[in-house]
């Protein structure tokens, strides 16, 4: 029974997303560009969709064209509701 409870007590894990940086605005917000495949509800066909969000990067990593990893969190301002975990692949031509 106890189990039980511990269970239903962890949090749920966050969903981490995948995007390309495509702008800096600011300091410590960049906007990333996320892609995903939906499915058609009548025809079936995979249609693919994106939005940009715009991410909180506390330490300023986030540079143009890179490949960063982003994950949902408490809203930090009116715009932005996620924040960068690290970047998958770095612009090339510089060290990460």
């Amino acid at each position: 029974m106890t189990s039980e409870v511990e269970i239903k007590a962890q949090p749920k894990a966050r969903r981490a997303k995948v995007g390309e940086v495509t702008g800096i605005s600011g300091d410590k917000t960049v906007t990333v560009m996320v892609e995903s495949l939906v499915k058609h509800p009548q025809y079936g066909k995979y249609m693919r969709r994106h939005k940009k969000l715009q991410v909180h990067d506390e330490n300023g990593l986030g540079q143009l064209g890179a490949l960063v990893e982003i994950v949902p969190c408490r809203r930090v301002s009116k715009s932005k509701a996620h924040r960068l975990v690290r970047i998958v692949r770095p612009v090339e031509g510089q060290t990460a």
